[in-house]
């Protein structure tokens, strides 16, 4: 059994070939730590009619999947406990659990945490337990997500396609189109402004660097790459300056709220119609769903704006897989688990009820509980917009193994910018000078494109 830890120079070649989705998660970080697996995955022998047992972490209330898993595999038995959602939570505990020597078997990680994972040899090589055979099952651009050095250590779970979610009514009411353009949706937001009560388009929130970091994506940034051995970070970019400026603008001119978004306070002002449209992902759905029940059948969802007209740009804010940590006592039994969720039509359609994102299996959003009229969304079929966005994501985005310090780096900067100290646009320069610095501080070749 091969149970080497993957070198640093390894990672480098891995980076390279490691396309990205974005979160939902809040970015803290605990950067600077050397947490490693106290100990290597190993298969243990079952005997006949031994039963397995499995933990499973994640913050999906996923229990009725697990339970259905646990009626039909009577040998295998699950055990789920949920975690919080972000860094200095849930993170924080598997990287407690990989140096204690008693990690989970199964747990949910963001796509643009793996690198990081994978630095620390926290996840399990599940090429040895034949992981390969299962790649025809899922999205190409989402099983690379996984894929490092040639070997598959993750399974993918979900991702976060994005799109607009407006209010029709209140466009309708105010003689709005839905806006095809930036520079439409600038004009929309004025209009609303002007003549809403109170109301504006949509809200920036400074504390969502993923959210921003999405917007980039789409602008066609590329913020990490690597040449040969190095880490390369351009968060400063044209583009991704561009963007800074437009937000920065609609800030300064009153025509958003400027607050966190999927907040009580957010959530009450989507209930009253005071926020009139979301550039979001399609998880988002389940959101606005369960926290604006009062706006049932009001809202529509369409493409992102454009920056150029006719174009046909996305983006991917968010995404998980499910990954073998290392330290597994059972990872084959736990891949087998892995598989599973993501892949069985009855699994994947209570996973979609619980709101864990866009399904990374091929071919099962049709006929899946995605694939109808939704009466929320006025009896659209509105996951036919994320489907085309799917399509329309750049898959060459790229995370780096220091994600998380990036995105607290660009979150404090957004809040002094927002406090008069600096722009959004020089917090890019900022958060990429920063970013450096971690990258080196891990012992990794780093510069900065500028």
């Amino acid at each position: 059994m091969d149970t080497s830890i993957p070198s640093r120079r390894s990672l480098l070649r891995w980076g390279a070939g490691t396309a990205a989705a974005l979160a939902a998660a809040p970015a803290l970080t605990a950067c600077g730590q050397t947490v490693g697996a106290a100990r290597t995955s190993e298969q243990a022998i079952t005997r006949p009619g031994q039963k397995v047992d499995l933990a499973f972490w994640t913050w999906v209330p996923m229990q009725k999947t697990v339970d259905l898993w646990n009626r039909t595999h009577p040998g295998i038995h699950v055990e789920m406990q949920t975690i919080p959602a972000n860094v200095q939570g849930g993170y924080q505990k598997m990287y407690s659990s990989l140096t204690a020597g008693n990690p989970p078997d199964v747990a949910q990680v963001e796509y643009q945490e793996l690198p990081a994972f994978m630095l620390v040899n926290g996840l399990t090589d599940l090429s040895r337990f034949g992981a390969d055979a299962l790649r025809d099952r899922y999205v190409p651009w989402q099983w690379n997500q996984g894929v490092f050095g040639g070997r598959v250590y993750t399974i993918p779970q979900a991702s976060g396609p994005m799109g607009l979610f407006h209010r029709r009514d209140l466009l309708e009411k105010w003689g709005i189109e839905v806006p095809a353009t930036w520079a439409d949706f600038e004009r929309a937001a004025r209009v609303v402004k002007s003549r809403g009560d109170g109301a504006r388009l949509c809200a920036f929130a400074p504390n969502q660097p993923s959210w921003f970091a999405a917007m980039c994506w789409q602008r066609g940034a590329q913020w990490v790459r690597t040449e040969g051995d190095t880490w390369v970070v351009d968060m400063d970019d044209d583009l991704s300056r561009e963007v800074a400026d437009y937000w920065a603008g609609m800030v300064r001119d009153d025509l958003v709220f400027v607050e966190p978004d999927m907040s009580n306070a957010w959530y009450r002002q989507v209930q009253r119609g005071q926020i009139v449209a979301w550039v979001g992902p399609q998880w988002g759905d389940a959101l606005l769903r369960g926290n604006a029940p009062g706006t049932a059948g009001k809202w529509r969802v369409a493409p992102l704006p454009q920056w150029t007209a006719g174009h046909n740009a996305s983006a991917n804010w968010g995404g998980s897989s499910t990954a073998v940590l290392q330290g597994s006592r059972h990872p084959r039994e736990a891949l087998q688990f892995a598989h599973w969720i993501n892949t069985d039509p009855e699994a994947v359609d209570l996973n979609i009820a619980a709101g864990y994102g866009w399904p990374a299996a091929a071919g099962v959003f049709r006929g899946s509980a995605l694939d109808k009229p939704d009466p929320f969304f006025g009896g659209q079929r509105y996951n036919d917009v994320f489907t085309a966005s799917d399509r329309a994501i750049d898959t060459s985005w790229k995370w780096s193994p220091t994600t998380d310090a990036d995105f607290a780096h660009l979150q404090d900067a957004f809040g002094g910018a927002m406090a008069g100290q600096g722009t959004l646009a020089s917090s890019l320069a900022d958060a990429q000078k920063r970013t450096v610095d971690d990258l080196l501080a891990k012992g990794l070749k780093a510069r900065s494109a500028r």
